[in-house]
């Protein structure tokens, strides 16, 4: 591609079981690509991939049209990281992992904050080690926060809440990251940030 200034965006296939692409979204991605660059797997189920600033809006509205979903990069709440393998789309609770994302993804945080979703209790988006996960139980939703995948210190996810409708975990997990984003210190992990004030105070 021609040398212009160039801007990194995160895409993935939207918000559905695992991190899938098809032959169009890939299609059209590969425009936007020399033979020699990469596109970087990130462990949010997004990659990153650079395009000209200058035409930033209408590549993204392409790759819409395509049906991938586009995030920002740098310090905002990743896209729900959701299951590998099942198909059941009402069943798994995909249209409520959507609007989830829809409501959270890309709001700016004082550092990455990762949530995650699972529509049954074997955990395959591993809601358990995310800052937020949330985990379907039958018809209701369990929440679960201050998660840490990584460091010797790794720990699972504290039960905050249980059995919670659709609007009321909407309601909780937006309330959480408002507060996380106006009171976090800067470059402060969700994970540390929960252990400064207190599991029990995230909602205010």
């Amino acid at each position: 591609m021609e040398n212009s200034e160039k801007i990194k965006i995160a895409i993935n296939g939207g918000i559905g079981f695992g991190s899938k692409l098809n032959a169009k979204q890939l299609a059209t991605i590969s425009n936007y690509m020399d033979e020699k660059e990469e596109l970087e797997l990130n462990t949010f189920q997004q990659l990153y991939v650079e395009i000209p600033t200058a035409k930033q809006e209408e590549i993204i509205e392409e790759f819409t049209q395509a049906g991938l979903a586009c995030y920002p990069v740098g310090n905002f709440v990743k896209s729900l990281r959701t299951c590998n393998f099942c198909k059941g789309e009402e069943a798994e609770g995909m249209p409520m992992a959507k609007e989830l994302n829809r409501r959270i993804a890309g709001r700016p945080v004082p550092i990455t904050l990762k949530a995650a979703y699972t529509g049954c209790a074997l955990g395959c988006g591993e809601p358990m080690l995310s800052d937020i996960g949330v985990m379907k139980n039958r018809d209701r939703y369990n929440l679960y926060v201050g998660g840490k995948a990584k460091g010797k210190d790794a720990k699972v996810g504290s039960l905050l809440l249980e059995n919670l409708s659709p609007e009321e975990l909407y309601e909780v997990v937006e309330k959480i990251i408002a507060g996380y984003a106006a009171t976090g210190k800067k470059r402060e992990t969700f994970y540390k940030y929960t252990k400064r004030i207190g599991i029990p105070h995230l909602m205010g």
